[in-house]
This record gives C-alpha cells, sequence and structure tokens, in this order.
C-alpha cells in the first residue's frame, strides 16, 4: 500500500524563499472526508493536470495515500460538485533531507503559510530550517481537508492568536 509520511510546520517569515521554484496555483476541493480522518480529494493545477487522492490513516504519521490522474473535464466536474474547498499555491523547495514544499493559502484560509518534508520513513532525521515555527504534524486542526471544511478564518480570535496568526 502507497504511504505518506510528512511532518508539517507552521512557517515564520520568508527565508524558505530563497529555496523556491516556480509556484504551482492548485485548487482542491473535498468531496468527502470522515472523523476517523478517511478523505476523498481532486486537485486540479493551474496546467489542467488534475488527481483524485483518497486517503486514509496508517501508523503514527504515516497515511495511506491512493492517487489517480483525472482528464481536465472530470477534474472540472468534480470541482463544480464539491462543498468544501482551499486555493493554494505550491512551491517546491530545494533543500536536503526529504521533499520539502510550501503551500501559501488563499481565501478564507490566507494569510496561512505551511511547510511540509514528506520522508522515507517516520524515524528519517532532517534539518529543520529556521522559517519552520510550530510543528503542527498529526494537529487535524491544520490538515487540508480541515481547513477546507473550516478555514482559519472561522477560528475563534484566541484560537488564531494561539498560533500567531493575529492578523486574519
Amino acid at each position: 500500500m502507497p504511504l505518506e509520511i510528512e511532518r508539517r510546520f507552521l512557517v515564520i517569515g520568508s527565508g524558505w524563499r530563497a529555496h523556491a521554484g516556480e509556484p504551482q496555483h492548485l485548487r482542491q476541493g473535498y468531496l468527502a472526508a470522515s472523523e476517523k480522518g478517511f478523505t476523498v480529494r481532486v486537485r486540479l493545477r493551474a496546467d489542467g493536470k488534475a488527481w483524485l487522492t483518497l486517503k486514509a490513516p496508517a501508523e503514527g504519521i504515516a497515511r495511506h495515500e491512493f492517487e489517480y490522474e483525472l482528464p481536465s473535464a472530470d477534474s472540472e466536474a468534480l470541482w463544480d460538485l464539491v462543498p468544501h474547498r482551499l486555493i493554494k499555491t505550491r512551491f517546491a523547495l530545494s533543500l536536503p533531507g526529504g521533499e520539502w514544499v510550501v503551500d501559501c493559502f488563499e481565501g478564507d484560509n490566507a494569510p496561512l503559510v505551511l511547510a511540509e518534508v514528506e520522508l522515507r520513513d517516520a524515524a528519517d532525521s532532517f534539518d529543520r530550517p529556521a522559517w519552520c515555527g510550530q510543528e503542527i504534524t498529526g494537529e487535524g486542526c491544520w490538515s487540508n481537508a480541515a481547513l477546507a471544511f473550516q478555514p482559519i478564518s472561522s477560528w475563534p480570535l484566541a484560537m488564531r492568536q494561539r498560533h500567531g496568526l493575529k492578523t486574519i
């Protein structure tokens, strides 16, 4: 079974930009999500490529992930059906120790910026850049699905402030 193993962080500052590749504009819509962490997502990239992704919890920080490329017309039709959406710009980073990306969220999740490093094994070590703030790995409210269902603009002010999101 394919597994996704990643660590996630709130981003502080703009030091990550020195390592960033070309931006990828992404739209993500959630067709289904359960309290147990199972999700069905459609992801559309600005270049017309799209995927249907199914995710489910595995052991520890790992998740089962099944991803299938979709025809453009099908993905647009699914986008029209999804009740919960988010839009973000993703930057792949040139850093050692795993596959790093930074996501800059738009709309009701702006100005949220998150970093992820995908690892081969949960025990893999990596150098944590200074611009990686609080680790949010495994905290459900920060998952993309949760942010689509309950964007940070809808969070109580005290919760936003607790996480340093005072400007929202």
